[in-house]
């Protein structure tokens, strides 16, 4: 069995596309509602979120959607050992723990 090296008709055809993704729909009410507002898209959607009476699929999508500009993600936060001793440093020096003496005055 050969391994590697040219194969006729093997990979994906030239005439294939990637589907395209379908536009979301999005009720003109609810168009109309986020443009007289005023509001940013995350303090609209946050506002949906804690709105008793939306519908709950409604207030459920507003959640995903703001999740990603709330919540920082794991991946993205201080991981690594050097970085969680910078963190500890800064937290450190902002409680006034392990403060820097004063500069001499000079006397």
């Amino acid at each position: 069995m050969a391994s590697g090296g040219f194969r006729a008709n093997a990979g994906r055809p030239k005439s294939a596309k990637a589907p395209k993704a379908k536009p979301i729909k999005v009720p003109k009410d609810i168009k109309k509602a986020a443009r007289e507002s005023g509001m940013s898209p995350l303090d609209y959607m946050l506002t949906v979120m804690n709105d008793d009476d939306a519908d709950k699929e409604r207030r459920d999508r507003m959640a995903i959607a703001a999740a990603p500009y709330v919540h920082v993600r794991p991946s993205d936060a201080a991981s690594g050992k050097k970085e969680q001793q910078q963190d500890a440093a800064e937290k450190a020096s902002a409680s006034g723990r392990y403060a820097t003496p004063p500069p001499p005055t000079g006397e």
